[in-house]
């Protein structure tokens, strides 16, 4: 049997329109913020790395280029950014239990 829930309590129906259930692919996020909002770009690469060109035309291979599209912007309050990030290491804890995966070294978290 259900409880009911707490007086003054909030339950959310969250629906997902048809055209958003497929998601969209990224390959990597880029997170930063104003003093008021977090904002989290997921970014999906759009072809291979290339030797960055500069306003003359003149190529230079020892700076690669790796063009990557936004493929969606997500914006949040700031005081939401710490209940976000437990949801997300709740979830990654998670998935490391069920698929038997360990996590990433360190230095591979802290570069990207």
């Amino acid at each position: 049997m259900a409880e009911n829930p707490a007086p003054n309590q909030i339950q959310f129906q969250v629906s997902l329109p048809p055209e958003q259930e497929l998601g969209v692919f990224a390959d990597f996020a880029s997170v930063w913020h104003t003093p008021t909002t977090f904002v989290i770009d997921f970014l999906a690469v759009k072809g291979p790395q290339h030797p960055s060109i500069d306003a003359v035309g003149q190529s230079h291979p020892e700076a690669q280029v790796l063009e990557a599209r936004v493929g969606a912007r997500v914006r949040i309050p700031s005081e939401q950014i710490f209940p976000l990030i437990a949801a997300l290491q709740q979830q990654g804890d998670k998935w490391l239990e069920e698929s038997g995966r360990s996590e990433p070294p360190a230095d591979w978290v802290n570069s990207a």
